[in-house]
């Protein structure tokens, strides 16, 4: 197991886990996620490349809509 900060929050999640399958995880549709990743803006085809790391902190923005 290891700790992330996501959103200003503590998660644990499983060792060897990417960026990819985390979000898939959630159930999330990846073209309308972005996502700051220790600071840097990713594109969306760098996710299955970057591998999650113990104290890495994600922040996850997704649109809302309303009026």
């Amino acid at each position: 197991m290891i700790n992330l900060t996501v959103n200003g929050k503590p998660r644990p999640v499983d060792d060897d886990m990417d960026l990819e399958s985390y979000l898939d995880s959630f159930g999330l549709d990846l073209k309308h996620v972005a996502v700051g990743y220790n600071g840097d803006v990713l594109k969306r085809e760098q996710y299955p490349e970057v591998v999650l790391r113990d104290g890495d902190i994600l922040e996850i923005v997704r649109p809302v809509g309303g009026g």
